[in-house]
């Protein structure tokens, strides 16, 4: 049992780093992401995003009587709820 969790650790993080090191040349300044960026941002990067988003939802909930309070609910709001979504949703496959 030991040897299984070991081996399929071993096969995530070779397979994080293999996607990750395609996805480098997308910094290169290019203006078309590569293969490996678009890979990177439909597996990993837009479900982070949708998470952040649907997590900052629910603490801007929790939050608003003090960001009413405070007269910031359009800051936390953007920062919370808005730019998570916009990472996620609004912007090319592999666009960073």
């Amino acid at each position: 049992m030991h040897k299984l969790i070991q081996k399929t650790i071993a096969v995530f993080v070779a397979t994080s780093l293999l996607l990750i090191s395609i996805s480098f040349p997308a910094f290169a300044g290019t203006d078309d992401p590569s293969a490996g960026a678009m890979v990177a941002d439909a597996f990993f990067l837009r479900p982070a995003g949708n998470v952040a988003m649907i997590v900052g939802g629910v603490l801007f909930v929790l939050t608003l009587p003090l960001s009413a309070t405070g007269g910031n609910v359009k800051v936390a709001g953007q920062k919370m709820v808005k730019d998570p979504f916009k990472f996620s949703w609004q912007r090319g496959l592999g666009d960073f």
